[in-house]
């Protein structure tokens, strides 16, 4: 099995967990036949972790933990020998967190790994695959840190610096790592951290996969990140280490932003696909690494991601020049006639990368009002989901002519 997602062509959709009808795993064997019926080969989801206040899966209280708050049967019982086999499985962290949750902790995750392990399976029957996300940095006041305060800094926290976007940079305030000690240990915490990550998906996205060669480390209690610097991060070894390990751990790198050259070799030794997005394409110049023609093949193309306006919100705030460029672009590629949020759909499915993955918002045309996050937002963010039928036959056969059209219907489809 090739660690590379991109290996072979197909395409998929992104859908929150937290999105599918009425918030819950009851609804994700028919949204997973409703992509089979699609010609879908991957299902891109968010973290599994349990969200913040704010609904945020990128802030979780633990790095392990799976969410219960998306289970079909909350209070479904629980057997001892199922409460011995997980904590057999995941000994090295959940009596972390069942000290810092309580007794039904550990019921509630084996409740969550045994409803996840059904949509799996239900996935593999139909030949989906579940693409997962993991977020770089943990969040302040995780158990993660009470439990190992040793591996983190209290001096430095995360950031990025000041940009085109912002004058002070970006102070996130995540607990730092302390990459010293974490290569004392082995970088065990890290390694069984990918080891739960593939456990649960097929591949993983890794967001902000640049720190792995450099992270922004601002004074804990700055104002702004632009006190921060750049420190050195462990480079490949983190990654090779939990190969070692694992074995097969196939990994998507989030490479959006300013990406450096060493960055850029670290992908190349380690055989990750990037990520590239057609909204931020338009009206880049030729060089533009979003423009569809100077897509690899070993990459993810999307329309928009999670941090992204919808399509059809996008073309409704861009300016001419922008939606000249995209018209044009899709003209070269044979899209003639079709709306905007369409053409652009279109347009990641004829990408030269390996894959491609629509939203289901773009999939139904809608508007900003159906945009899941805004970064830098704290709050208002997350709370979108599909209605029940929204995704119909309809839809389907169309998403299959197009999935088709572009190469990249799964064999066996």
């Amino acid at each position: 099995m090739t660690d590379d997602p991109t290996h072979l062509r197909g395409s998929g959709v992104l859908l929150h967990v937290g999105s599918l009808p009425g918030g819950t795993l009851a609804e994700a064997r028919a949204f997973i036949d409703w992509l089979a019926d699609a010609g879908q080969s991957w299902w891109q989801i968010l973290p599994l972790t349990p969200p913040d206040e704010n609904g945020s899966p990128y802030a979780s209280p633990s790095a392990f933990a799976g969410r219960t708050d998306v289970l079909a049967r909350p209070r479904a019982r629980v057997t001892a020998a199922e409460r011995a086999d997980f904590h057999d499985r995941c000994a090295y962290w959940i009596d972390d967190w069942a000290g810092e949750r309580g007794r039904e902790a550990l019921d509630d995750q084996v409740r969550f790994d045994r409803e996840w392990a059904e949509v799996r399976a239900h996935a593999r029957e139909r030949g989906v695959r579940i693409l997962g996300d993991l977020p770089f940095y943990v969040a302040p006041g995780a158990v993660d840190v009470s439990a190992h305060p040793e591996i983190f800094r209290d001096d430095l926290v995360a950031g990025v610096p000041p940009d085109a976007f912002s004058d002070d940079g970006q102070l996130w305030g995540n607990p730092t790592y302390d990459w010293t000690a974490l290569r004392r240990g082995g970088d065990r915490w890290w390694i069984e951290r990918l080891a739960r990550t593939r456990e649960l998906h097929d591949a993983t996205r890794v967001d902000h996969f640049r720190a792995f060669v450099a992270w922004w480390g601002v004074p804990r209690g700055a104002r702004t990140a632009r006190s921060g610097r750049w420190h050195r991060g462990p480079g490949a070894r983190v990654v090779e280490a939990a190969r070692e390990r694992l074995g097969s751990l196939p990994l998507v790198a989030e490479d959006l932003g300013v990406i450096t050259e060493p960055v850029t070799r670290l992908m190349e030794r380690l055989g990750l696909p990037g990520m590239r997005v057609l909204h931020f394409a338009f009206p880049g110049g030729p060089r533009n690494p979003h423009r569809p023609e100077n897509h690899p093949r070993r990459c993810v193309a999307y329309a928009g991601t999670h941090d992204n306006d919808t399509s059809a919100g996008w073309w409704a705030s861009a300016g001419d020049r922008a939606r000249g460029a995209l018209t044009r672009a899709a003209e070269a590629a044979g899209i003639h006639g079709e709306p905007p949020h369409r053409a652009m759909m279109r347009l990641a499915l004829s990408s030269p990368a390996g894959l491609a993955i629509l939203t289901a918002q773009d999939l139904l045309g809608l508007g900003s009002e159906a945009r899941l996050n805004t970064p830098g937002v704290a709050g208002g963010n997350w709370a979108w989901r599909l209605v029940r039928g929204q995704l119909d036959a309809g839809l389907a056969a169309w998403l299959r002519d197009e999935t088709e059209r572009a190469g990249r219907l799964p064999a066996a489809a």
